[in-house]
């Protein structure tokens, strides 16, 4: 058993590093086109992971989600955009200064504000009403955010633009550059990828897994049903924020109809189609359906069939939950959980066929 853990570890280890030397190179070779098209993929991504934590591994099902990616987006453009209405500090969002810190830090504190907000109220829902609250949620930031009582401060359905390139030193990250966009949303993918690997097979994704599964012997058996929901919640929110932040500054500004219902539909999509609670699935929809298809206003490898891309994503959300329900890369908990009938009737007919194999010698004797 020994031997196998050393081999998988070691197997494990020579695949990530095939694939950080891959993402390192490949876009060097690249033309602008499929970069941009590896960008748009990685953002979503970034977003599909978090979802990912809330809905696969919690349990809890969020139609709000975008609420969290345009809370980042707004952070950023207010802190470091001239245009920003009321509050123009200009932050230069370097991440090797101290300013582009102070940028990152509070998208981070806005965006823990933001999950226990939105997760609070929600605490002792399950099902369908979850669902329907958090999508209210979600419509209530955009509305905000396009309402007049706040334009002073968020600019409206004018938005705020001239929101300025990141920086890492010396190299500037531009939105017009898709190579160097993509490098920024693969480097927060790799950070995302790996706390949720953490959290997956830590003491919380194990009380995550149980509240999931059934909340009331969860409860029972001690777990703590109320941090472990608004942890989820956060994590989340945080993950979705920072794509928020990516997104900023790859469009130069930010409008709330950037923020609609379909964002957190398609996202959401994503994560059931690959495979709820499986981080290599997420990876794989994003890939088949941010890649192929394209998002909401991205265009896909398959550009000729954007006008049907929504009817496409309907049919194969139809599709695998008929056909596929644990998603094109399941994990192997959610696999089991789906199919447990299917996986107790092979035992009991093992069983049963082990107890005949026994009566035939028996009475051949």
């Amino acid at each position: 058993a020994s031997l196998e853990g050393d081999a998988r570890r070691r197997w494990n280890l020579i695949a990530g590093v095939i694939v950080v030397a891959a993402v390192a190179i490949l876009p060097m070779f690249l033309g602008s086109l499929p970069n941009e098209l590896l960008a748009n993929v990685g953002l979503f991504l970034l977003m599909a992971l978090g979802l990912n934590i809330v809905v696969g591994f919690a349990g809890l099902l969020d139609l709000g989600y975008v609420a969290f990616f345009a809370v980042g987006a707004y952070t950023t453009a207010v802190l470091t955009s001239p245009l920003s209405p009321k509050y123009t500090p200009m932050l230069t969002l370097d991440f090797l200064s101290i300013e582009g810190w102070i940028v990152v830090g509070a998208v981070l504190v806005v965006a823990v504000i933001a999950g226990i907000v939105v997760g609070t109220p929600v605490i002792k829902m399950r099902g369908d009403y979850l669902a329907i609250v958090t999508l209210g949620f979600g419509e209530i930031v955009r509305v905000l955010f396009l309402s007049d009582w706040l334009s002073p401060i968020f600019g409206g359905a004018q938005g705020i633009r001239q929101i300025p390139s990141a920086e890492f030193g010396p190299f500037q990250i531009k939105g017009t550059n898709p190579q160097s966009i993509f490098y920024l949303v693969a480097a927060f993918v790799g950070i995302a990828i790996y706390v949720s690997w953490r959290l997956l097979g830590s003491r919380t994704g194990r009380a995550w897994a149980a509240l999931r599964e059934d909340e009331k012997v969860a409860e029972a058996m001690g777990i703590n049903t109320v941090a472990s929901k608004l942890f989820a919640f956060v994590c989340g929110a945080i993950l979705a924020s920072l794509g928020g932040m990516v997104f900023a500054v790859k469009v130069g500004s930010v409008f709330p109809n950037s923020f609609e219902l379909l964002v957190s539909v398609i996202v959401l999509v994503i994560v059931i189609v690959g495979g709820m609670g499986s981080i290599p699935g997420v990876v794989v929809g994003a890939f088949v359906l941010i890649g192929i298809l394209g998002g909401p206003t991205q265009p896909g490898v398959l550009q000729e069939f954007a006008e049907y891309k929504l009817l496409i994503y309907g049919a194969l959300l139809v599709f695998m939950m008929l056909r596929r329900p644990e998603g094109l890369w399941p994990s192997v908990r959610r696999q089991r959980e789906l199919h447990q009938e299917e996986f107790l009737q092979d035992a009991w007919l093992k069983k049963q066929q082990e107890e005949a194999k026994v009566r035939l010698l028996e009475g051949g004797a």
